[in-house]
């Protein structure tokens, strides 16, 4: 069992808070290690750290920085398996699968850290008065990063490539149910002692961090009572938050599709991970023209994701992150059972240790149920029966969320009907589809902020112009 440190001015150091919390395998219900309840002086001390270190990381030429983070992206990739391994053991995830996002991770910091090089952070602008002006981005300064459980080392990845090319420093707070895969990260850091810092802990280490009164802006994803109260905080504080919160994600499967391999792709949306990413497939409208062969290929695609210990590379269905987290999946079902839903496959928690459920099908649902309302986050697919794709269409549209939604279609004014869902990402016939150059601010109780290529350097930068009169006699 290892007892954890923050990392604080380029230094591991103990916690000034005195409690502890436990770090525990879901798939064993094991202690595997413990980390400190954090407290307001230990993001006191990393706040301090991170506004000391700033302005001599912000005053280092764009392409040095830049090349300083592609060097940490050296380093993480060395190491992929050994942070998917660490993924598995704090939260359940799959080593194989562990591996693959890390590995686009580190893809994407890199092409974010590029992406710096061609952000207009200066431009001039000449009238025919012969005055001009210089629009310049200059960074936020200290920033903090609050991520969560479910892909711990993705999200540290996805949030700091801007943030640290743009010139800011950062004090990041990892969830604490899975501190280890971040800890490790942050041993494989090569940047400026109070570049980047690192504050463990649960609320009370979060807290602090989000209202401190040095933050320049906050980039939070977790859950969406937790976002309001960061975004709250940071309109009295007058400091920005970029907020990625939960998501109920619509799928609309159209008459005329390939039913089976439509089925294929849901089960793979609604399952991997064990259901625990904020973009999973949440709730299906299916066209009754298909919808029995539809639901029939989705029962038998969810029998192959058997249920495991995430370190055998055979498991594609660990365990949940905690009974926490089982109780809302069981809580969701039962609910839907009771109001008239019938269970086609799953339902059944598996004996033993672990908090393990099955991948689950419901269908005759309604939106009264909150399988079809709040987020599950879980691997269960509910699925409902539409007359038309304009109804699905209208249906996957009626949610209080709106992070992302997924749209099957042959048909091409359905695939441009499919843009009117309200959200802030649509994919049309491919999940988690697109490249770097997308942009995407999430609707709703989803979050707010834009985040993608040049709209992460927008918010971690502040616009300035400097307007210079044109000489007199010039």
């Amino acid at each position: 069992m290892k007892t954890l440190q923050n990392l604080i001015d380029g230094t591991w150091e103990d916690s000034r808070s005195g409690t502890s919390l436990d770090v525990v395998n879901p798939a064993t219900e094991e202690l595997i290690a413990r980390l400190p309840g954090g407290c307001a002086d230990d993001v006191d001390h990393a706040m301090t750290a991170a506004v000391r270190a700033q302005p001599a990381w912000a005053a280092l030429p764009l392409a040095e920085r830049v090349a300083r983070i592609h060097a940490w992206a050296d380093a993480v990739s060395e190491h992929v398996s050994e942070l998917a391994e660490l993924e598995c053991r704090e939260m359940g995830k799959p080593v194989g699968l562990g591996r693959s996002f890390i590995d686009g991770a580190v893809a994407g910091l890199r092409v974010a850290a590029d992406q710096a090089l061609t952000y207009p952070f200066e431009e001039t602008v000449s009238r025919p008065d012969g005055s001009r002006s210089r629009i310049l981005r200059h960074p936020l300064g200290a920033t903090a990063v609050i991520t969560p459980w479910n892909f711990p080392v993705p999200m540290v990845l996805g949030a700091l490539g801007p943030l640290l090319a743009s010139g800011n420093t950062v004090v990041v707070k990892p969830s604490e149910h899975s501190p280890l895969s971040t800890v490790r990260l942050f041993e494989l850091l090569s940047l400026p002692p109070g570049v980047v810092n690192l504050v463990l802990g649960d609320a009370r280490a979060g807290a602090p961090l989000a209202e401190h009164e040095e933050i320049r802006l906050v980039h939070f994803t977790g859950s969406v009572e937790t976002g309001r109260r960061i975004g709250a905080g940071a309109g009295e504080r007058l400091h920005r938050s970029v907020l990625e919160l939960g998501g109920k994600d619509p799928v609309v499967v159209d008459a005329g599709v390939d039913v089976r391999a439509t089925a294929t792709a849901v089960a793979f949306g609604a399952f991997v991970n064990t259901g625990q990413i904020c973009t999973s497939m949440e709730r299906v409208y299916v066209h009754r023209d298909v919808a029995e062969e539809f639901v029939d290929a989705l029962v038998a695609a969810a029998g192959t994701y058997t249920t495991g210990n995430g370190l055998d590379e055979d498991t594609v269905l660990g365990p949940l992150v905690d009974e926490r987290q089982r109780d809302t999946v069981r809580r969701h079902v039962a609910d839907a059972e009771a109001r008239g839903a019938t269970v086609r496959t799953g339902g059944i928690e598996p004996e033993g240790k672990g908090f393990f459920y099955p991948a689950t099908v419901l269908t005759d649902v309604d939106e009264s149920m909150l399988v079809m309302t709040e987020e599950t986050f879980g691997p269960v697919v509910p699925v409902s029966v539409v007359s038309s794709f304009e109804e699905g269409l209208e249906r996957a549209s009626r949610s209080r969320f709106g992070l992302a939604a997924t749209v099957y279609t042959e048909d091409p004014e359905h695939i441009t009907a499919a843009a009117r869902i309200p959200a802030g990402i649509t994919w049309v016939n491919q999940w988690q589809g697109g490249g770097p150059e997308g942009r995407y601010e999430p609707a709703g109780d989803s979050g707010m902020g834009a985040t993608g290529a040049h709209a992460s350097y927008d918010a971690a930068t502040r616009p300035a112009t400097v307007h210079i009169a044109a000489r007199p006699g010039a």
